[in-house]
């Protein structure tokens, strides 16, 4: 039934809900989990400053993953983690399809009805593209 879950993370304490309740299912399910934290370019910038933005993003989810990888460790749960580079979104869904993922868990920033109109929302997106079953924790 589930046996790859694929957490979206990025820090927050949704995605820190998230990540706990797929680690719950993949006890249950005996399932493994794969964990994305995506470190998104600026909109504008020239290419140095880009650079050293993402750089800078890169090494901030990686040291946020470290944290989780005791907790994975503790429950005994098979668990990846990877840092990629792109639109939330995308990369989301991209991950979810390369990992073969059954389930997508992510958490809900909360975003006001205004702000999601206005700037999108990533958790709408990859529930309306993903080809699995996607949970949304808040």
């Amino acid at each position: 039934m589930i046996s790859r879950i694929l957490v979206a993370y990025d820090g927050s304490d949704p995605a820190n809900k998230a990540f706990s309740f797929a680690l719950d299912l993949a006890k249950k399910y005996q399932a493994s989990i794969s964990v994305v934290a995506i470190a998104k370019p600026p909109d504008f910038g020239d290419d140095v400053e880009t650079e050293a933005i993402l750089e800078n993003s890169q090494k901030h989810y990686r040291h946020l993953l470290a944290r989780l990888k005791p907790k994975a460790l503790a429950e005994g749960v098979n668990t990846t983690f990877e840092v990629a580079v792109g639109h939330p979104a995308e990369q989301i869904i991209y991950h979810a399809e390369k990992d073969r993922a059954d389930l997508i868990v992510m958490g809900h920033r909360g975003k006001g009805f205004f702000e999601r109109l206005r700037l999108g929302s990533v958790s709408r997106d990859v529930i309306h593209y993903a080809h699995c079953a996607v949970t949304v924790v808040r």
